[in-house]
């Protein structure tokens, strides 16, 4: 399995043309509705661009890389050689979303965040497989290791806790970023301050056994006191006032049962 044709143009489109186009795979074609973003990422990748269905690649596996609700009108609405493998790459949509013979359906799940204009390491980042071809298996795991020193095998509902996961330790991670950045520059201060925190409080989850076991805070404390004074501080805003509080009741429940 070497050629391979991408379907989309975000921020994973863009991302996983770059990695096909250095692993030594042949990324023959990205398809894309989308003309201005599309010519960009393939150009990106050197390869070529169509939004032309009748034009699309004869390929031996199609990555379709958009939003969890389009991908299954991508798979029905392409014609997509039958033998071919049609593999979707989202963390949540189960694998029955792809339709099955004549070709043969995959998932291809890469558990990352992705920016447009930012390039990654695909070799470091995990690659979740599932399809329901036993014979597909080697071909599809040989095709991911060309991508990926980390493969795992998961079905769909493994797949979508680790998605699940993922949502915590990144998405809500970053909006507490967020909120923290809203919070001191209300104080008249620049984002900058908590960046060594955020690196070092990242650091330290990913060099621990676990992260339960480097939390620390007010909260891990029960320390009444410095609460409430946050929460006099939140007053402006009872939603975020809602939110730590929840947390805080969260992270003091977990760490007593370490």
């Amino acid at each position: 399995m070497e050629r391979a044709v991408i379907i989309g143009s975000g921020n994973l489109a863009e991302a996983l043309a770059r990695a096909v186009a250095k692993s030594g795979l042949k990324l023959v074609q990205l398809f894309a509705r989308n003309a201005a973003r599309g010519q960009q990422v393939a150009a990106l990748a050197g390869t070529q661009w169509t939004s032309d269905p009748a034009g699309l690649a004869e390929a031996d596996i199609y990555l379709i890389a958009v939003s969890d609700r389009a991908v299954a009108e991508a798979a029905a609405s392409l014609p997509i050689p039958a033998g071919a493998v049609v593999a979707h790459t989202a963390g949540s949509v189960p694998l029955e979303a792809l339709p099955g013979q004549p070709v043969r359906r995959a998932v291809f799940y890469p558990l990352q965040t992705f920016t447009k204009g930012r390039e990654v390491d695909f070799s470091q980042i995990p690659v979740f497989l599932e399809t329901d071809d036993e014979a597909l298996r080697p071909e599809l795991e040989a095709f991911a290791r060309r991508l990926s020193r980390t493969v795992i095998w998961a079905d769909s509902a493994c797949r979508a806790k680790a998605h699940l996961a993922a949502v915590f330790a990144c998405n809500f991670a970053n909006h507490m970023y967020a909120v923290g950045e809203r919070i001191v520059r209300g104080a008249g201060l620049d984002f900058d301050v908590l960046k060594p925190l955020i690196a070092e409080t990242a650091a330290k989850a990913c060099d621990a056994r676990s992260p339960l076991d480097v939390q620390t805070g007010p909260a891990v404390r029960n320390d009444f006191a410095t609460k409430a004074r946050h929460g006099d501080l939140l007053a402006f805003d009872l939603r975020l006032k809602n939110i730590y509080s929840t947390i805080s009741q969260s992270i003091w429940e977990t760490s007593k049962k370490i």
